[in-house]
């Protein structure tokens, strides 16, 4: 069980690259770590890693495409906190890059299922967590793709990424979390972009297939680190990155 004191977060894709970087982060800070993973294997390994480093860790199974899944997430956590502090929607796909003339509902909508529909799942799941805690946030992971701003301007390399699924799927996540934020003032809703747009700067991870480039992963988990971390008088429905705030 987490003391008054620890501070609690749920990372959801939380074995590898960004996700990964982030429980490091917060371990080192001496906040309990609810590591979600798919890969059971993955996510064991990830933990015990970060075990060894002395950070505290639970490793959660979670699939954010299923329901079943994410109930089962939730009651593991409350086996060991009565609050939720923290959570943040990291998990996500880059879709196969099926350009708008070959893209297919189906296809589409499996990318939906994690990047739209899978914070969903895990933010509904988890609200009678989160609003016990003191001041609780709720980081969403997005990206340039999901600014329209950035994906109209020629001099940014998304522009050219003519696909629909991921893309839109990042749009759509910003504008729900927009909502979220809206109606739920008891929490703080925000979304945050891996790494610096305006440069053109990313790390290398496998969302980007290793292109990513300027970046270390710890600086690109900046932004997402500064919106897990604001007070009670913090920002709500913001978007940023590492420089500050990102085009819409």
């Amino acid at each position: 069980m987490t003391s008054a004191e620890q501070t609690s977060v749920l990372i959801t894709g939380g074995n590898k690259g960004i996700g990964l970087e982030v429980a490091r982060r917060l371990g080192e800070q001496g906040w309990m770590i609810f590591l979600g993973s798919r890969d059971r294997d993955r996510g064991r390994a990830a933990a015990d890693r970060l075990t060894g480093d002395g950070a505290d860790v639970i490793m959660v199974p979670l699939d954010v495409t299923s329901d079943e899944s994410v109930r089962d997430a939730e009651r593991l956590v409350r086996e060991h906190t009565d609050r939720l502090d923290v959570l943040i929607n990291n998990a996500g796909v880059s879709g196969r890059g099926t350009t708008p003339a070959d893209a297919t509902a189906h296809e589409i909508h499996s990318v939906y299922d994690t990047n739209v529909y899978g914070p969903v799942r895990v933010t509904h799941a988890f609200l009678s967590l989160l609003e016990t805690a003191d001041h609780p946030r709720v980081v969403m992971v997005s990206g340039p793709g999901g600014s329209i701003r950035i994906v109209t301007d020629p001099a940014q390399p998304v522009s050219k990424m003519h696909e629909l699924a991921y893309t839109s799927s990042k749009a759509a996540l910003n504008m729900i979390t927009v909502r979220y934020a809206q109606a739920l003032p008891g929490i703080k809703f925000n979304l945050a972009a891996p790494g610096d747009i305006a440069n053109r700067k990313y790390a290398a991870t496998d969302m980007n297939r290793n292109t990513g480039s300027g970046l270390t992963i710890t600086e690109a988990t900046d932004s997402i680190i500064q919106l897990a971390m604001i007070d009670a008088e913090g920002p709500t429905g913001t978007f940023i990155d590492r420089l500050g705030a990102a085009p819409w």
